[in-house]
Order: C-alpha cells, then structure tokens, then sequence
C-alpha cells in the first residue's frame, strides 16, 4: 500500500468507529478484507487510527471537519507535513483538497487542545492541579512498551541481552527495579527467547513500581482480587513464597494466566467466587478495581471518548462495593490493596476517604500515585491495615 492509501484506508476506519463501531473490531474486519495489506501496512493504518483516537478533538480543530478526512488532514498539518502531498486522488489515495479544505482549520484551545471532552478537562483540572493539561497532552502521545524482568531468573541486564539476541531494544528505566523499556523491535518481542522462556513479562512500568511498593515480608497468602489476565499476580509470584491465588469475577479473563504461570516457572492458584471465604484469611488483598482507565488512554485512547460522567459514578460505586467485599477476606493485622489506573480522585482518595469512613477497624499505611510519565502509565495504589 501507497502512504495514500493507507491513510484513506484510515479515514474509512475512522468513520466508522465515529458512527460507533469499536476500534478493533473495525481494525479486524478491514484486515480481513483487505488481503492485499501486508503487516507493515496494517501496522501503519493502525497507527494512523490510534493517533487520531488519541487527537480526536484536535485533529477536527486543524483539519477543519468532525469527519475521518478532517481528522488526517489534521494529523498530517500537526505533524508538519502539507496533506496535499498524500491527498492527490492518485490510485487509491484520498481525493484532492477542495479550497475550502485548504482554507479550513483552526488551532485547538482549552479541552480540544489537550484532547478530552469539555467535562473529563474539569475532572482533571479538579484531580490533578495545575498538573491536570499536561497530564492531558501527555495522554496524547503514544505508550512505551514496558516489560517486567524477573529478578529470580535473571538480572535486569542479562534479561536486556537475551532481549538483544532476537533483536529487540531495551534499556533499564529507573521507575522500577524490575523494569525495561523497548526501544525497538517490540513486534519481535513474543518470539524471543526471553519472553518465551519467562524472563521478561510484558507490564507497565507504574504498575510493576506499584507492586514494589507492597511488603511481602512475613506474608504467607496473597489473594488478587481483581486479576484480569493476572499480570500483578505474576509479579507477586515473582517476590516471594507465599501462596498467590487469583480472583476474577469473570473467570474467562485469567484464561491464559496458567500458561503464563508456567512459563514465568509459578504457581498461582485460581479461585471461584463460592471459594473466596472458605480459604479466606488472606495476609493480603490486592484489588486492581475497574475503573475508567484514564491513567492508559494512550493505549485505549477509544475509552476516554466513550466515557460519561453517569458511567464515571457507576464505577465509583463498583469500587466501593469491591472495597467492603474485599476487606471482609482480610486476616487481622493483614492489608487491604487498593490500586487503580486512573487519575481521577472520584475513583481514589474519594474511595479510600469513603472506606475508611464507613467501615471501622482500618488505618492508612501507604498511598501513592504515578503520573503518565515516559515510564508509565498514570496508576494509584493506596495501602490500608486491618485492626
């Protein structure tokens, strides 16, 4: 494919996830279509795709137009280059600019200019301080592939040789001990030897440093609540001895997590929701709650348009539930791990601050938050002991 075509193939993909298809689904159903696409193609109209979610506001600003045209013609101008070199009609680019293409196109101000709906810029600016626009414009760029070395295997730097020997590029980032930041040939990474052999997990740099955070200590019995694909269980496992059991209230979502498991050389134990009390006191309770995902929109960029400010309190009110049902599984003397990857207060001092106001017996021992940063996403993790 021509860089034409792949950027027209882009502006089709983006109509239709305006008019509401999900982004990967209309990824896969035009890359089924579209045989003649090799990988580099589909690599590229995805990256076209996944900036212009991420600049959804401010490419309509320069492009002049709400519409998939408008929003490359906008990325094309954002990034210096003249769309009139790839909008020329030639083969299967995209048709020539009108004059009032041409003429059309503003600079973006305020909410449009750091990319989030008018109502989540004040969610932010309320959450964040004077941090909340470049936390927004940070959103804006595109996510480091992090991974996780595993400390028990290998060090962090024989992890980034074995990495080198399949071609992938990484260096050491300072947010964790654990933590590598690829540099290039990350699409090589599921191949290599050190992924394939357990070395390096892929993980976001906040999260593996949030997991740091966490004294393991005397601990004998880890429960992950919330495991999702059990990524925080694995690096649990990686630390100590205790027994790790992983929790999710749908259970198709830990479906690769025995495979992973094996392949870090851990054990985790899956539990049902019906066993939860019976092999409960847990030393700890790690619940990684659903939240809006803010802290990750540079890689769902998709999420932050589709969220609402009625959706926004439906989770915060799943969060405290999580919170109560959670806490009754903790041994006494035993702690209570609330994280989340969001930025918002609503989804955590608000949540902590609620907890600890309604339900007696607790005491904070630790929070923290990690901004959007070139080593990771933006994540809260927040500690609090049993009486």
């Amino acid at each position: 494919m021509t860089p034409g075509a792949r950027v027209q193939a882009a502006i089709e993909l983006l109509d239709r996830i305006a008019d509401g298809e999900p982004a990967e689904k209309a990824l896969t159903s035009w890359a089924r279509r579209s045989r003649f696409a090799g990988s580099g193609d589909r690599a590229a109209v995805r990256d076209h795709v996944f900036q212009a979610l991420r600049c959804w506001r401010s490419y309509a600003c320069i492009g002049g137009a709400q519409t998939g045209r408008g929003r490359m013609i906008g990325a094309l101008r954002a990034a210096g280059a003249d769309p009139a070199t790839v909008f020329t009609g030639v083969g299967h680019a995209p048709e020539t600019l009108t004059d009032a293409e041409i003429a059309a196109g503003t600079p973006p101000t305020g909410a449009a200019a750091c990319d989030l709906p008018d109502w989540l810029m004040e969610e932010f600016r309320a959450s964040l301080g004077d941090k909340g626009e470049a936390a927004g414009m940070a959103l804006r760029q595109r996510a480091p592939v992090m991974l996780r070395a595993d400390l028990r295997r290998n060090s962090r730097q024989d992890a980034v040789y074995a990495l080198a020997e399949y071609g992938v590029k990484g260096t050491a980032h300072p947010i964790a001990k654990t933590a590598i930041c690829v540099t290039e040939g990350a699409r090589k990474l599921v191949r290599s030897r050190a992924y394939l052999e357990g070395l390096v997990e892929l993980q976001d740099g906040s999260g593996q440093a949030a997991m740091e955070r966490i004294d393991l200590s005397g601990v004998t019995s880890v429960l992950d609540y919330c495991a999702g694909g059990g990524g925080k269980s694995l690096a649990l496992a990686a630390r100590t001895d205790a027994r790790i059991f992983a929790h999710d209230i749908d259970p198709a979502r830990m479906q690769d997590l025995p495979d992973r498991a094996a392949r870090c050389g851990v054990e985790i134990t899956q539990i049902a929701t019906s066993s939860l009390t019976r092999n409960a006191p847990f030393d700890i309770v790690l619940c990684d709650a659903p939240c809006s995902g803010s802290g990750t929109w540079r890689r769902t960029p998709e999420a932050k348009w589709r969220l609402t400010p009625e959706r926004l309190t439906d989770l915060t009110q799943i969060q405290s539930q999580i919170l109560q049902d959670a806490a009754a599984l903790v041994a006494p003397g035993g702690r209570l791990v609330y994280a989340t990857c969001s930025l918002l207060v609503a989804e955590n001092e608000a949540r902590i601050d609620n907890f600890l106001d309604t339900v007696p017996g607790w005491t904070r021992c630790d929070m923290h938050r990690f901004d959007v940063s070139d080593g990771g996403d933006g994540f809260f993790v927040a500690q609090l002991r049993r009486a």
